[in-house]
């Protein structure tokens, strides 16, 4: 069994609570669904965050989706002049025995470009 990163992205409408936790658990129902997560083989999910999505924690929308046995953390990206504005970041770390080529990385939004390749496969959730 490894250890394995789910990495995901997508950006949010809006500065505001609402939006911000929709975003997150729109982003996140994808990541598992499409890797088959079972909350019991996850070790943590780290959330970022550019400097202008500041209304609310995005964990709160793991929490709210059920995922109560989970360790969560929050930050912001680095402030990079000309970086995606109001960009929502997620990475699951879970136990599989999945390899690194079967790992499906979610983006949408305008997110794709964001994508370095360093294995897995990629999603999308345009509209």
């Amino acid at each position: 069994m490894w250890c394995r990163g789910i990495r995901g992205a997508t950006t949010a409408d809006a500065n505001t609570k609402e939006d911000i936790v929709a975003t997150t658990k729109e982003l996140l129902r994808e990541m598992i669904s499409v890797n088959e997560v079972q909350e019991e083989d996850v070790a943590c999910i780290l959330f970022t965050t550019t400097h202008d999505l500041n209304a609310e924690f995005p964990a709160v929308a793991a929490r709210e989706l059920g995922l109560t046995g989970v360790p969560l953390m929050c930050g912001h990206e680095m402030d990079v002049p000309s970086s995606l504005p109001m960009c929502l970041r997620i990475l699951i770390l879970f136990n599989t025995e999945k390899s690194s080529d079967e790992i499906v990385h979610v983006y949408s939004k305008g997110t794709q470009g964001l994508r370095l390749h360093s294995g897995g496969k990629e999603s999308s959730l345009e509209e």
